[in-house]
């Protein structure tokens, strides 16, 4: 049955779960709230005979990363349990007992290209973009993830640009598995909820556990340790501040 929540919206076809970001004037942006909803609706999954969960974005984007909107009324230590709960969301997705597929457009960018990342199957449609700015405010998050999607070597290169590169180009590396349509989308789901269904629950997760490197207790402790740092907040409102300067140069 299909439920809906302010940020999101599920639905729920046989063994197939669709989740649906729904923050579109926030370019789905992951709120404190939408990431609560997200892990409550894995939890349930896990136990609820699903056998894959789709996530995609509202709107002209899939999802703009770690919602920042009220970043002058947080703490260092709010945005540090902020970040440690959008950690556990992206740990819920790549350990999860089903399959699961996201399907990105528009703008890929911070928590949600891991989000994306961290997904078994990854469909990208020709204008998704993607861009992991982290470490420019020395956040350790979703690192070792995107290192074992493309490599060390084009992981260190993305990560430490923080530059912005095409669907053709993550491709290429190893971080979209396709490129597909939008308009072929529904087909594609179909397809993948039939193969999801071959195997039992049982098989499937085991599938699944032993295809993924396990690296939970170590991408938790490292970005705790980077985001623990004195200034967290001052550093983000730093790499803001830089980023809108480049923006207004390019406007002139």
């Amino acid at each position: 049955m299909p439920s809906s929540f302010k940020e999101l919206t599920t639905d729920r076809d046989g063994a197939t779960l669709h989740v649906l970001l729904t923050r579109p004037a926030r370019s789905n942006a992951l709120s404190a709230t939408l990431v609560e909803a997200l892990i409550d609706v894995l939890s349930v999954a896990a136990t609820d005979g699903v056998a894959l969960v789709t996530f995609r974005g509202d709107g002209e984007n899939f999802c703009s990363g770690f919602d920042l909107g009220d970043l002058e009324q947080q703490s260092d230590g709010d945005l540090l349990l902020k970040l440690v709960r959008i950690e556990h969301l992206l740990q819920r997705i790549a350990h999860a007992p089903f399959a699961t597929l996201a399907m990105a457009h528009g703008k890929v960018i911070g928590a949600g290209c891991d989000l994306f990342c961290a997904c078994s199957e990854r469909i990208a449609s020709h204008d998704a973009v993607f861009r992991m700015p982290g470490w420019r405010f020395g956040i350790a998050l979703g690192t070792r993830r995107l290192v074992q999607r493309v490599g060390a070597d084009a992981a260190r290169s993305v990560l430490a640009s923080s530059r912005m590169f095409a669907a053709d180009e993550a491709l290429q590396m190893g971080l979209v598995t396709s490129i597909i349509r939008r308009e072929e989308w529904p087909n594609v789901m179909e397809s993948f909820s039939e193969t999801s269904s071959l195997l039992e629950p049982v098989s499937q997760s085991m599938l699944l556990n032993l295809t993924t490197l396990d690296t939970r207790a170590t991408d938790l402790a490292a970005l705790v340790e980077s985001a623990s740092r004195p200034g967290l907040k001052n550093r983000i409102q730093q790499y803001r501040s830089a980023e809108r300067a480049i923006r207004g140069r390019k406007q002139i």
